[in-house]
C-alpha cells in the first residue's frame, strides 16, 4: 500500500484525493495547503492529517507525493520531494519559466526518483484509443492532426494574470497531445491569437482565442485551436488524417438522446465542465502512476515530457509576440 501525501487542497486537489482514496493500493495519509482550513477540511473528509508541505515531503513514512499546488511552487516541490526520496506526480505545467523547469529536470533527474507530469488527457479512454489505432497503422502514415479545445467560459482575470498565459496554462495540454500522438517534438511553431472573448484578458497581456500550427521534421502538421469560451459546453475533439483514412474522437455528451421531428434532428450538448469530461481520465492517470511505482516500470508521462510541452508553449508565446515562425531548437 503506497502512502501518499497530497500537496494542494483546491479544486484539482479534491479530484486527486478522490482518485487516491478510491485506489486499492494507495492511501491518502496527509494533506497540505496554503489555505490551512481547506487542508483541514479535505484531510478530515478522507481521514488523513493536515500538515505542512515541508513535513509531508520530509516524512520517511510517506512513499509519494501528488503536487496540486500553484504552478510557481511546482519546481521547488518536485526538487524537495525527489531529494527526500519520494516518487512524484505533479500537475502541469512543470513551471512558468522554461529555464527553471530545465533546472528542475536536471536536479530531479540526479536523484533517480520517478517524476510524472499530470497530462491527464492522455488517459482519456477515447483519446487513448485513437492513439493506439494510429500506432497500429490503422490509417497508414499519420499526416495531419487537428486538436480543438474550447473552454466553457474564461477564468477570472485575476487567475489569467498569474496563469502564465493561454499557451502555458491551457494549450499546453494540446501541445503534449500533439507530441504524444506524433511521437516527438515539432520542428517549428507558428501562432496567431486575439482577445475576442473578454477585453480585460487582452489588457492583462494575454489572448483568449488562438490557433497554433506545429510542423514536424518529416513534414507532418498539427493544428491546435483554443478558445476560452464555447457557450454550448466544454468542447474537446481530435481528428487525425492518415494516408489510408481518418481517426476522430468527439465530445462526451450530456446524454445520448436525440430527437428527430419534421423540424429537424437535435441532440444533447457536450458536458459542461472539464471535471465532468475528464473525471475518468484522472482516475486512470492515478492508476497508471501507482502501477509504474509499484512495478518499477517506466512512467507513462515523464518530467522530460513536461519540459518539452513547456518549450512548445514558450515557442508559441514568442511566435505570437514576433509574428514569426519559431524553431523549437532555438528554445531548447
Amino acid at each position: 500500500m503506497l502512502k501518499i501525501g497530497l500537496l494542494g487542497a483546491g479544486r484539482i486537489g479534491n479530484v486527486h484525493a478522490k482518485a487516491i482514496t478510491s485506489h486499492p493500493r494507495s492511501a491518502l495519509v496527509a494533506v497540505s495547503d496554503i489555505n490551512t482550513d481547506a487542508a483541514a477540511k479535505l484531510a478530515t473528509q478522507y481521514r488523513a492529517e493536515a500538515r505542512s508541505s515541508l513535513d509531508i515531503v520530509n516524512d520517511p513514512a510517506i512513499d509519494a507525493v501528488l503536487i496540486a499546488t500553484s504552478t510557481d511552487t511546482h519546481s521547488d516541490l518536485i526538487e524537495a520531494a525527489t531529494k527526500a526520496g519520494k516518487a512524484v506526480l505533479c500537475e502541469k505545467p512543470v513551471d512558468l519559466s522554461l529555464e527553471r523547469a530545465r533546472a528542475c529536470q536536471i536536479a530531479a533527474g540526479a536523484t533517480g526518483k520517478p517524476v510524472m507530469i499530470g497530462f491527464n488527457r492522455r488517459f482519456d479512454p477515447n483519446f487513448a484509443a485513437l492513439k493506439a489505432a494510429a500506432d497500429r497503422g490503422d490509417i497508414g502514415k499519420m499526416e495531419l492532426l487537428s486538436i480543438t479545445s474550447f473552454d466553457r467560459a474564461p477564468p477570472p482575470v485575476s487567475y489569467i494574470r498569474v496563469s502564465g498565459g493561454l499557451f502555458r496554462d491551457m494549450m499546453i495540454h494540446d501541445f503534449d497531445m500533439a507530441c504524444w500522438i506524433f511521437g516527438g517534438a515539432p520542428r517549428t511553431v507558428t501562432t496567431i491569437g486575439s482577445s475576442l472573448v473578454d477585453p480585460d484578458i487582452g489588457a492583462a497581456g494575454d489572448v483568449d482565442t488562438a490557433a497554433v500550427t506545429l510542423k514536424f521534421a518529416d513534414g507532418r502538421i498539427a493544428v491546435i485551436k483554443n478558445s476560452r469560451r464555447a457557450c454550448y459546453g466544454y468542447d474537446q475533439r481530435i481528428e487525425l488524417l492518415g494516408s489510408e483514412g481518418l481517426l476522430s474522437a468527439g465530445n462526451i455528451l450530456e446524454n445520448t438522446v436525440t430527437k428527430a421531428t419534421k423540424g429537424g434532428v437535435t441532440g444533447a450538448k457536450p458536458e459542461f465542465f472539464f471535471l465532468e469530461r475528464y473525471m475518468r481520465a484522472y482516475s486512470i492517470e492515478w492508476n497508471a502512476f501507482v502501477e509504474a511505482i509499484t512495478s518499477g516500470s517506466a512512467l507513462p508521462v515523464s518530467l522530460d515530457d513536461g519540459v518539452k510541452a513547456l518549450a512548445v508553449a514558450e515557442a508559441a508565446t514568442r511566435s505570437l509576440a514576433t509574428g514569426q515562425i519559431v524553431r523549437l531548437a532555438d528554445i531548447l
